[in-house]
């Protein structure tokens, strides 16, 4: 990954480049990539998108202070993970103070109490093996074997698994002991499962095999799967058709949650905006306060009119005065009061009337 320093010497380049797009195309999109960023959590990436428009055009005023208020938001995330790290490390959580720690180093790869923390918490732990089955997912696993799905960094982290992809079905991983939290009863089933198999001796204590998990629904299955392609159409007609068969069951309900906002936000970056749009007001029908789909509504809304507005100047420079006036009015449909859109309908509805009456003669 390129160093903060090298994309801020680029900028400088671009900035300066008799051949680069305009200096207000290439801000945008750097602003547009640190909202991005920071939406998708990725703190010090957007960071440094921000402080690379700031380079670009250093009286960018919006740009100055959203980089003032992610620094500060960093510095408070940091601050946190320092005081829960030292708080499990206390406790005997190692495996729990080094994920936190880890998380510290992302937001803050130089900062040396987390070094000199980390230092700390490397000794290794007991641990048990776990077969993945079809339908498997972190989350279900951390609760398995922790009582607790929020668990699933730990694993995660554990086995260096790559972000955002599914679970291979028949592969291992490592399910590492979190020091002060036993295994939770289903895990230490799990674990009994380790020990080789064969019948006990008479008088013996050893227990015999483990139970099998429950069985996961297989259309949910492909339905995760699914999302995790980001083939969010395909999602959607399943979990409806889930919902049909099954409507009180409150992970389908959750997976529609999850996938409206991705395919959504996926829209938008593809400027789809139409149905970015439309997805993500199918969203907040749903759940007003889910994330930040207020937010990303009103978003979507500005980009939306503006694309419309866009399109109808390009109509009307190409003399398409129908078309140019079939635009303008989608904006007015969706903000009544856009002076300018209302002022160019009137206009080029009066050059379409001269032209039909100059036709007409």
């Amino acid at each position: 990954m390129r160093s903060a320093a090298a994309l801020l010497a680029g900028a400088v380049l671009l900035a300066g480049c008799a051949t680069a797009p305009p200096r207000a195309e290439v801000v945008s999109a750097h602003r547009q990539r640190a909202r991005v960023l920071e939406r998708d959590g990725q703190l010090r990436a957007a960071l440094i998108e921000w402080k690379v428009a700031r380079v670009l055009d250093p009286e960018d005023a919006e740009a100055r202070a959203e980089q003032t208020k992610l620094e500060v938001r960093i510095h408070r995330r940091v601050t946190e993970r320092l005081g829960e790290a030292r708080a499990a490390s206390a406790r005997g959580s190692h495996i729990e103070a080094r994920r936190k720690l880890l998380s510290v180093l992302a937001l803050d790869p130089e900062n040396s109490a987390a070094i000199a923390l980390l230092r700390g918490t490397g000794r290794e732990v007991e641990s048990v093996t776990h077969t993945v089955r079809a339908g498997d997912t972190l989350g279900g696993i951390a609760e398995r074997y922790y009582g607790d799905r929020s668990r699933s960094e730990v694993i995660w982290e554990s086995n260096r698994l790559p972000p955002g992809r599914p679970l291979v079905v028949g592969s291992t991983l490592k399910i590492p002991e979190i020091p002060g939290l036993p295994f939770a009863a289903s895990g230490a089933k799990a674990a009994i499962a380790a020990i080789p198999p064969g019948p006990p001796r008479a008088g013996s204590d050893r227990p015999g095999p483990a139970e099998e998990p429950p069985e996961v629904n297989p259309m949910l299955a492909d339905i995760r799967d699914a999302i995790e392609r980001k083939d969010y159409s395909v999602a959607l007609a399943d979990i409806d058709r889930y919902i049909a068969l099954n409507p009180g069951d409150s992970e389908a309900v959750e997976l529609k949650k999850l996938t409206l906002y991705r395919q959504g936000y996926a829209l938008l970056e593809q400027k789809n905006y139409d149905d970015g749009y439309k997805t993500l007001r199918q969203l907040a029908r749903l759940q007003p306060d889910y994330l930040d789909i207020t937010s990303l509504v009103q978003q979507a809304r500005r980009q939306v009119i503006d694309h419309h507005y866009q399109e109808g100047i390009r109509h009307f420079r190409e003399e398409r005065l129908k078309e140019s006036i079939t635009q303008w009015r989608i904006v007015l449909d969706m903000d009544p009061q856009h002076p300018n859109a209302r002022r160019n309908v009137e206009q080029a509805e009066r050059l379409l009337e001269a032209l039909e009456r100059r036709k007409a003669r």
